[in-house]
This record gives C-alpha cells, sequence and structure tokens, in this order.
C-alpha cells in the first residue's frame, strides 16, 4: 500500500554548472510541486499505514526553508538542479519519517514550462551515497 502528501514551495534560483549563455544561468523561478510517498503495510489498530500529520509535521521545517528563498543560498545547494533538490530533501526528511528502510520512498514531481522531472528515491540509494536516477528528465524551460 502506498500513500502520499503533496506540498509546494515557490523559489528562485540559477544554475551554476552551465555554461554562462545558457538560460537556466540566468535567475529564475518555479514553482515546485513535491510528493511525499510513504509504502508499507497498513498498521493494526490505526488501519493506516502512517499518519499524513506526521508527514506534514516532519515536512514543515524542510518546506519553510524552501519556500520563497534563492535556492542558490540555501546551505547545501549551490547548484540547485531539481535532482539536487529531490537529493537535498531527502537527506532531511529521511530521519523525521518514522518508516522502516525498505519501505519508505520520496518521489517529487517538479513541473516546468510544461515537462515534469519524476524520481521515486527509495531510502537505501541516498543514503548509502548513491545517486538519484530519474525516470526523464528536463531542462529548466
Amino acid at each position: 500500500m502506498e500513500i502520499f502528501k503533496e506540498f509546494t514551495i515557490e523559489a528562485a534560483h540559477r544554475l551554476t554548472n552551465v555554461p554562462d549563455d545558457h538560460k537556466c544561468a540566468r535567475l529564475h523561478g518555479h514553482s515546485f510541486r513535491i510528493e511525499i510517498y510513504v509504502r508499507g503495510p497498513i498498521s493494526d489498530p490505526a488501519g493506516w499505514i502512517m499518519d499524513f500529520s506526521d508527514i506534514k509535521s516532519a515536512f514543515g521545517p524542510i518546506h519553510d526553508q524552501l519556500d520563497h528563498p534563492f535556492l542558490n543560498e540555501v546551505d547545501g545547494l549551490t547548484n540547485p538542479t531539481s535532482e539536487n533538490l529531490c537529493k537535498w530533501i531527502w537527506a532531511r526528511l529521511r530521519p523525521k519519517v518514522p518508516c522502516s528502510r525498505e519501505s519508505l520512498f520520496e518521489k517529487h514531481v517538479l513541473p516546468v514550462a510544461g515537462q515534469m522531472l519524476t524520481s521515486a528515491v527509495p531510502i537505501s540509494t541516498l543514503s548509502d551515497g548513491g545517486s538519484i536516477t530519474p525516470a526523464s528528465r528536463r531542462c529548466c524551460g
């Protein structure tokens, strides 16, 4: 069984590892939709995988850091690609969500000019120093 909770943030950024004449090197902003997915068994007697308010509480401080800043100035996001943003969120969310190592997933869907990046990240992928391999790639627009 899988549940998810959706959050939105508004933020500006510029990509630092692209050529100076690349459009994503310029300051620009996005509306980001972030979906946090939790997979696991339905627990007794609660009858749920996880309380949605627990997901909201765990993501709250992360949301507060990412909503309406210049992402390049957020510690750890000097090159805030969508992929790096996924990794950054994951590293902060993982310790706060009480689920087993094998059953917790985070998925981000970031709409950018009609295109989407989707990456489902099993906890073992990033906790062991690996990296995200998105299901699809996008450019900033």
